[in-house]
């Protein structure tokens, strides 16, 4: 299109941002002579740059579609493709004159301008899908940067920023395969972290989960049935419903002890046991147990329970009563105490006559009765290291400690108040010792008038030192708190709950009254007691 040399309009003016001297501003091609139009915008100008491309390759499409060599060539700002490329102070010049900045401008013609070509995306999308895209997404190539139009998309999907952004790291998009080891990982992790914290957390509350378990699932703890074969079980004068329990889980008549117990518990009334030896079986419910111990017929003949602390005249009842011996032959048995090799000192059996339970075979005579049970009270003092020449005092000591003493712990105090009274020539003051004297071996307590009585030999009260002779016949726990008593000071004692036997262990008289006075308070808050 010519152009009027004389008429062109004067160029714009421009304010001075430090570049060269911007040339006369030639025309927009169409212009005519006599247009005045504004200066157009970068925008602008790309826009009608794009428009001229798609009308160039319009016409040659249409020209010669199948000879390349017939098209006319592809016009770029005005300047064939074979012109030579211009230089950078001609780009100004044009940019100039076309009203652009200067970063915005073509360094080259399109075809002499090549992109980088990022690792696999020629195998991926081909040459020319890749090449094709320059035409269909407009975008602007700037000293041969690809540079992205307004949030365009790609052929592949991919947006050309991020197209961009890969070219120019030449790193591949993200493979969904990549992505799916990802989320398949991260699940690992999390589940592991989890199964972690779960294990901890059953660690930490496994005993209370363990009883919510025995509450919704109450594991078997019981036989069923009768059982099985014979035991000979044996219950102790003094034995309670948990050391009953415990026994019989121990001979293997019951599977656990919870489960008699339990049983026990839940009785309206209460189960009573009387001592003595009973016949059961293996492996029997808690239920068949109770019933075969309760049952007199399972109670086997010629067997005798006797008691810690029981007293001469009443094992021989229980001889009598068990072995169908008559009560007479066992008291004129008992009347030659030298007869057994008993101590010169022993006036009776008191004392020597150990409590134990006894099966006695059919037929056994009122001295051999007696014997064995002589016998085995010599076993005993020998075990404890008790020396012949001092089995008659420690006897004696003993059968006292057993009558005084309540719990298992306080039988080597007790020994050792009643030592350190007899080491200070204190009186032992024995209430045990005078109810003996008194004929009541049932009882350890005593009224004024009875602590008084000088005619009472056993009257500890009244008469210094040990009493004239065993008041009960003592065990081995006894025996060995005399032959071993506790350390200390203590020179009273006072047992202060009847009940639970719980004592007072006191060293001055103060402290002593002050444990009567506690004594007194609980026997007033429990009538009943004596």
């Amino acid at each position: 299109m010519s152009q009027n040399p004389q008429e062109r309009p004067e160029p714009p003016v421009f304010p001075a941002v430090n570049r060269p001297p911007a040339p006369e501003q030639a025309p927009a091609p169409d212009a005519t002579p006599g247009d005045e139009r504004p200066p157009m915008t970068r925008r602008e100008a790309r826009a009608a740059r794009e428009a001229q491309a798609r009308e160039a390759q319009e016409r040659e499409v249409q020209t010669a579609p199948d000879n390349p060599s017939l098209a006319p060539e592809p016009i770029h700002d005005g300047a064939p493709i074979s012109s030579p490329t211009p230089t950078m102070e001609s780009s100004a010049d044009r940019a100039a004159l076309a009203g652009l900045d200067f970063d915005a401008v073509i360094t080259g013609p399109i075809s002499q301008v090549e992109e980088p070509q990022p690792v696999g995306v020629a195998a991926r999308h081909g040459a020319d899908e890749h090449t094709s895209s320059h035409h269909d997404h407009p975008a602007r190539t700037v000293f041969g940067v690809l540079e992205d139009t307004e949030d365009e998309t790609a052929q592949d999907g991919h947006p050309l920023a991020w197209r961009q952004q890969n070219y120019l790291s030449h790193d591949e998009p993200p493979k969904k395969k990549r992505r799916w080891i990802k989320r398949l990982i991260v699940t690992i992790v999390i589940l592991g972290i989890l199964g972690g914290m779960a294990g901890g957390a059953y660690a930490i509350f496994q005993p209370q989960i363990a009883k919510v378990q025995n509450a919704l699932f109450p594991p078997e703890n019981d036989y069923k049935g009768s059982g099985t074969g014979e035991v000979m079980f044996t219950i102790k004068s003094g034995d309670d419903g948990s050391t009953i329990s415990d026994n019989l889980a121990k001979a293997g008549v019951v599977k656990t002890s919870d489960a008699f117990y339990s049983l026990l518990l839940r009785q309206k009334p209460e189960a009573q046991f009387q001592p003595g030896v009973f016949k059961l079986a293996k492996q029997m419910s808690a239920a068949a147990a109770l019933a075969a111990l309760q049952d007199s017929s399972s109670r086997v003949e010629n067997t005798a329970v006797i008691p810690e602390g029981t007293a001469e005249k009443d094992i021989l009842q229980t001889v009598a009563d068990s072995t169908k011996i008559p009560l007479a032959d066992l008291q004129a048995a008992s009347a030659n105490p030298a007869a057994y090799g008993l101590p010169p000192e022993a006036k009776s059996l008191e004392g020597f006559l150990f409590p134990a339970t006894y099966t006695f075979a059919p037929g056994t005579t009122a001295q051999q009765a007696i014997k064995t049970m002589v016998d085995r009270m010599f076993q005993s003092l020998d075990e404890a290291g008790v020396a012949p020449a001092n089995r008659w005092n420690t006897v004696v000591l003993a059968s006292v400690v057993q009558r005084e003493a309540g719990l298992k712990d306080d039988y080597p105090k007790v020994a050792r108040v009643f030592l350190n009274r007899i080491a200070q020539g204190w009186d032992l003051q024995s209430d045990a010792t005078v109810a003996y004297g008194t004929g009541h071996t049932d009882r350890v307590t005593t009224t004024d008038a009875e602590r008084a009585d000088p005619a009472n030999l056993y009257n500890t009260y009244v008469h210094p030192g040990l009493p004239v002779g065993p008041i009960s016949n003592p065990g081995d726990l006894a025996i060995n708190a005399v032959q071993h008593p506790a350390d200390g000071t203590w020179m009273y004692f006072v047992t202060w709950n009847l009940q639970t036997g719980e004592t007072i262990f006191s060293t001055t008289q103060a402290e002593h009254d002050a444990a009567v006075e506690k004594w007194q308070q609980w026997m007033k808050d429990n009538p009943g007691y004596e």
